[in-house]
């Protein structure tokens, strides 16, 4: 379902027969910002009473008007204290109210709320939008009941500001965020789809369809990874019958580029753990590991439509994780792009091993920067659970400026550090490096494998996502029902924006 945004300014509402939401601060009285008179403010207030309503994050109340009012419903919905308001509050709030008006009215104007100087009208506006098309998302595709694939009446969003001058910034707003939000939704599309439909021909295809005028798309097959040496791909891959490919996507601006920045992303397009398999309740769900790579190709397609001034380049290697014949083993030793030997400890480590290639191919561009992302530890979801991500990195102005963006996002973000005491532990008895830690017992697991990932980016300013915790919900959250996320996928292209 398409859903139309836009802006209108207050004295060009026509609500009368739809629907409008209203934003209302926790521990402060009912304020409907000149909608109702004060009469009808009372009895709103009685109403919030009577039902509870505390305008907490969260809270939403349905009222309908008497006839004459601006319109035949409204939706009251709380952001939460004021002095704690943040623009993911209204994201999450206009989530809430577009679900409580799928199934009501063709239009939801949505009444932009009195904020803070902390938000502008531009970023008000992207967050509304943000929440509007995040909350509609669903992933239909396979669904054969016909009830569930039924158009609601809901066609558009009007997003409503008080002077006609204030429209201008509210619209920019709303670009950027139904840029935002399609790429997060595309993220969402492609770690949903079943594993055995996004083998990794499936996804170079998709990596090419984004290819424009400004993004090129080179896709090295097996036969030329086994030409340039990567061999940490080729051994992950070594036990599917479907074989890998590596993306290497550049999008260029027009005129000089002022920055040349770097994306990397794990493709596991299924990871069953290899020979070192995992348990079935642990497999359910590996249809994601290649969250991080689908992040790459929906960055790399937002940034045309962005017009970023820099040149972007986005790496990802796709392959499968199986346990085949030919699979490799617990003691297996592969070479990696870089020169340097991988000792296999465990098959199901096997993300920090593509990203070996990936990381050191990419380092060997002249890029300013490198950031990867990557579905990459159980530990990150032990330290952080499943509502933060976890940040490493080797340099200090970089991962400030990606928590800048995540703050600015509402996605957060932990830095973790990269302590060197736990260096020796990846040092490999027969190879280089070893994939896991050497000793046995608990493990800082999460840094290990942030201190591996490091030893292929030579030195380069190079930043470190875990996403295994934040990729995928398994309960509806406002702005995304249960199954692939999208996480940081507007963090990275906000981080892009600033720099």
């Amino acid at each position: 379902m398409s859903l139309n945004i836009d802006c209108i300014d207050r004295s060009r509402f026509k609500g009368d027969k739809d629907t409008l939401a209203l934003f209302m601060w926790e521990g402060e009285k009912i304020d409907t910002q000149g909608w109702f008179d004060s009469s009808k403010e009372r009895v709103l207030e009685d109403i919030t009473k009577r039902e509870n309503f505390k305008a907490k994050a969260g809270d939403l109340l349905v009222y309908y008007p008497e006839k004459g009012e601006p319109s035949a419903r409204v939706i009251l919905v709380g952001l939460g204290k004021k002095k704690d308001a943040k623009t993911s509050a209204l994201r999450d709030a206009a989530a809430r109210a577009l679900k409580a008006t799928l199934k009501q009215s063709e239009t939801l104007w949505i009444d932009l709320p009195k904020w803070s100087e902390r938000a502008t009208l531009k970023e008000l506006a992207q967050a509304a939008t943000e929440g509007a098309l995040l909350g509609q998302y669903r992933y239909l595709k396979h669904k054969s009941d016909e009830e569930s694939k039924k158009e609601s009446a809901l066609k558009r969003v009007n997003l409503v500001v008080e002077k006609p001058e204030e429209t201008t910034a509210t619209r920019e707003g709303i670009k950027k965020g139904e840029i935002f939000a399609e790429a997060t939704k595309l993220v969402r599309d492609l770690v949903n789809e079943p594993p055995s439909q996004k083998r990794p021909a499936d996804l170079a295809k998709i990596a090419k369809s984004i290819g424009s005028a400004r993004i090129s798309v080179r896709v090295y097959t097996k036969k030329e990874l086994e030409k340039m040496g990567m061999n940490a791909i080729l051994g992950v891959s070594s036990g599917s019958s479907h074989e890998p490919v590596f993306v290497h996507m550049v999008y260029k601006p027009k005129g000089t580029p002022k920055k040349h920045l770097g994306i990397v992303g794990k493709g596991i397009t299924f990871d069953s753990g290899g020979l070192n398999i995992k348990t079935g309740n642990n497999m359910t769900t590996m249809k994601n590991d290649m969250s991080g790579g689908a992040t790459v190709l929906a960055v790399l397609k937002a940034c045309e439509k962005l017009e970023l001034p820099h040149e972007i380049h986005g790496f990802v290697p796709f392959t499968e994780n199986m346990p085949g014949g030919d699979a490799y083993k617990p003691g297996d030793v592969v070479r990696a792009y870089n020169g340097k030997t991988i000792e296999i400890l465990n098959t199901d480590a096997e993300g920090r091993v593509v990203l070996a290639d990936a990381l050191s191919f990419a380092s060997k561009k002249n890029l300013d920067s490198i950031v990867d992302l990557a579905t990459l530890t159980g530990a990150v979801v032990v330290a952080l659970g499943d509502h933060i991500t976890g940040l490493m990195g080797n340099n200090e102005k970089l991962i400030e400026e990606i928590k800048t963006a995540a703050k600015t996002t509402g996605e957060k973000v932990w830095q973790m550090p990269l302590a060197e005491e736990y260096k020796e532990r990846i040092r490999g008895g027969v190879g280089d490096l070893a994939n896991i830690s050497t000793r046995g017992g608990s493990q800082p697991g999460t840094i290990i494998a942030g201190l591996f990932l490091q030893e292929f980016v030579d030195g380069k300013p190079w930043a470190h996502l875990d996403i295994a915790g934040t990729a995928w919900t398994d309960v509806e959250t406002p702005t995304c029902p249960p199954g692939g996320t999208g996480a940081m996928v507007r963090t990275l292209l906000e981080y892009l924006l600033q720099q």
